[in-house]
């Protein structure tokens, strides 16, 4: 089943951050372990994802680094304390959310 798209705006950075806090990562590695995750059901592409990144490094969410893989240089991307402060925050309202729509939809406990 393919997923609306309006359903994954709101997540995406909070996945992104997850997956940065467990270890730092380039982008196309991120596009893969996000798909890997998901069992297939998030497939970003880079045009999705690059933004995304800019936007968490002008808030000091992620920060960028060069290194040497492989022989050649990769930007590769690492979670902030404030990026940590705010995924604690997203993870949070994630579950409040999720919580309330289990309510509505008659899955989750009153």
């Amino acid at each position: 089943m393919k997923l609306n798209k309006e359903l994954l705006k709101g997540s995406t950075g909070t996945m992104i951050l997850t997956l940065l806090g467990r270890r730092n990562m380039y982008g196309y590695e991120l596009i893969k372990e996000l798909e890997k995750s998901s069992g297939g059901m998030f497939s970003l592409k880079e045009g999705t994802l690059y933004p995304i990144l800019h936007g968490m490094e002008a808030e000091r969410w992620v920060e960028a680094y060069w290194e040497e893989a492989q022989g050649r240089q990769r930007k590769y991307y690492r979670i902030t304390e404030a990026g940590k402060r705010r995924l604690q925050e997203k993870t949070a309202e994630w579950k409040q959310f999720r919580d309330a729509v289990d309510l509505v939809l008659g899955e989750g406990k009153a």
